[in-house]
């Protein structure tokens, strides 16, 4: 999972994120615990701590005192809207705007696109996460 070029706790966050998109952590589960993500990952607690705080500042984790962090109700809904707008500024305005500049219609750039979609798998390669180390937090299948 680790990637040299963007920060741990990014990582961190993101991972949360994607599993929570994906149906691992629905609204009100609780998350696994910076102490086991930071022994998952082989980093400082601190670190694993500061990417748990991004989602907290966000509204889609939350405290409870004495017994860990839980995903919010509605974060599921937030995250995919937060990362459709982004896919959209990030992905689609700069690809019609290399479309257009080679002369690629809307029909055409559909059927590219769609001959991708065909080529690619079916199902995403499983990510291995603490939730699936942890048998108390539950198994990724």
């Amino acid at each position: 999972m680790i990637d040299e070029g963007k920060p741990i706790f990014v990582q961190i966050a993101e991972q949360i994120e994607d599993d929570i998109i994906d149906g691992v952590y629905p609204a009100e589960t609780q998350v696994p615990s910076t102490n086991e993500f930071a022994a998952f990952y082989r980093i400082n607690p601190a670190t694993a701590g500061k990417g748990v705080n991004l989602l907290v500042d966000d509204g889609i984790l939350y405290k409870k005192r004495g017994i860990g962090m839980f995903v919010s109700d509605g974060a599921r809904e937030r995250l995919v809207t937060k990362r459709r707008d982004a896919f959209s500024d990030e992905y689609l305005r700069p690809l019609l705007a290399e479309a257009a500049k080679l002369g690629i219609g809307a029909e055409q750039l559909t059927h590219m696109i769609q001959a991708a979609a065909d080529q690619r798998p079916a199902t995403p390669e499983p990510r291995t996460t603490p939730s699936a180390a942890s048998p108390s937090k539950g198994v990724r299948a």
